[in-house]
């Protein structure tokens, strides 16, 4: 059988040796500017807010209408990767989103601070599921979690770098112009640049490259279209019909969830850095990259034992659930400082931990029609959480709802999501792995 061929093995491991060198990087880099240009945000607020005079209800609005925008592209995208290739499609996004992030340095209201986020989020739109869908071209089945994980291993490294990089910029005072517009400037600049690089370089299909062997594209190839073929059955439904299936209903309330309790995790995680640490602005931001460097290791390691074990509902459910006991700690009022940083670091752990997992789910259980456009529904539902999230957070702080709070209630969130991943965890059962749970 081709499993236990040495020709197979051979041509496995030297085909997934270049994809990963060749194809991996590049995806990564794309999300890091990606979350660098969404995330921004929350570290340009540390001296934006006190400039242009926004309170925290406009502050988390304003960083929530992101996702409205966000979401209208994302059935819409995963198709087009589909169906046209993923080159064209986001060279496209990069070129947009990177005039608008760029653009976000100009506001000086609550309303044209509005208009500059929501537009970030329209040309953003479409790249993850785009993503997601491009890997299952790509990336068999049992080597997928450990490529999405090198893709979305690359938001929690932007954010463990984007604090210190946020940090200096902050800092600055060029030209008479305040750090934080130039940190909007600066961050927005990569986007424009990987536009061009992405037109000209980044292939649509393992036919389009000659770096692969002919022996390794026709495995690859083969390996594909076998595992297409061994989809269910059911994955033909149309896809209006597909979007009131059980399990994808599930999945979109797992991941809405999930995205309320992350974003307001990190669009505030700098702002309690610094009340609690009594720091400035740029050591705030710089301090605020350590709990996700823990959540990068933590990424590495979950996907490593979900691949290795194939057990890949326990791998959301667990990390979700720890995240809801964990991140209620931090609401102690009587932690010092040193422990508050200590708990969000093993909070920031637990939280990015499911994510690898999570979206490996649709291309097993579905076909690739289907699972393109599920993943765009489930990211849709991810960016109805983030609108969500910091919407309501921004919303209880004027109602005069303390710290500890607003902590109970993103803590309640990512507890509900693992749990409910746990009570139907049976029905995530593909015919790709033996045990997904």
């Amino acid at each position: 059988m081709e499993a236990s061929s040495p020709f197979t093995s051979r041509f496995e491991e030297s085909a997934m040796r270049k994809i990963r060198l060749r194809i991996l990087p590049f995806l990564s880099a794309l999300y890091f500017i990606a979350f660098l240009d969404r995330a921004n945000v929350a570290y340009a607020k540390l001296t934006m807010a006190q400039d242009l005079g926004f309170s925290e209800w406009v502050y988390g609005f304003g960083a929530g209408l992101f996702f409205v925008g966000y979401l209208l592209l994302e059935i819409p995208g995963a198709l087009i990767v589909q169906r046209w290739g993923v080159r064209r499609w986001t060279a496209r996004i990069l070129l947009t989103w990177g005039l608008c992030a760029i653009g976000l340095s100009f506001v000086q209201s609550a309303t044209s601070f509005y208009i500059g986020r929501f537009l970030l989020g329209v040309a953003e739109g479409g790249l993850f599921p785009g993503i997601i869908v491009y890997l299952s071209h790509w990336v068999p089945a049992r080597h997928r979690a450990k490529a999405i994980a090198s893709f979305v291993l690359a938001s929690p490294v932007a954010l463990a770098l984007g604090g210190p990089l946020a940090g200096l910029l902050l800092a600055i005072h060029w030209l008479g112009v305040p750090g934080w517009r130039w940190l909007l400037i600066v961050e927005g600049i990569p986007a424009l640049a990987f536009s061009v690089l992405t037109w000209c370089t980044l292939p649509d299909l393992p036919a389009d490259v000659s770096w692969l062997s002919g022996d390794e594209r026709a495995w690859l190839i083969g390996r594909l279209n076998a595992e297409r073929r061994a989809s269910p059955e059911s994955t033909t439904t149309e896809i209006a019909h597909l979007f009131r299936m059980p399990i994808v209903i599930f999945l979109c309330a797992i991941i809405f969830l999930a995205n309320v309790g992350i974003q307001g995790f990190f669009l505030w995680l700098p702002t309690t850095i610094q009340k609690a640490s009594g720091l400035s602005a740029p050591l705030a931001a710089f301090l605020s990259g350590s709990p996700f460097v823990v959540a990068t290791i933590s990424v590495l390691v979950c996907s490593w034992s979900s691949d290795r074990s194939g057990r890949r509902a326990l791998h959301i459910y667990a990390p979700l659930m720890l995240s809801g006991i964990i991140f209620s700690i931090t609401a102690l009022s009587s932690l010092s400082f040193g422990w508050l940083l200590f708990w969000l670091c093993a909070s920031s752990a637990a939280i990015y931990g499911f994510g690898p997992s999570f979206y490996l789910l649709p291309s097993l259980l579905l076909n690739d029609s289907a699972a393109a456009a599920t993943t765009g529904l489930i990211n849709m539902f991810a960016a109805l959480g983030g609108f969500v999230g910091p919407t309501v957070i921004g919303k209880m702080f004027q109602m005069g709802y303390s710290f500890p709070r607003v902590i109970e209630f993103l803590s309640i969130c990512f507890f509900l999501a693992g749990a409910l991943c746990f009570f139907v965890r049976r029905h995530l059962r593909g015919p790709l792995t033996r045990e997904i749970f």
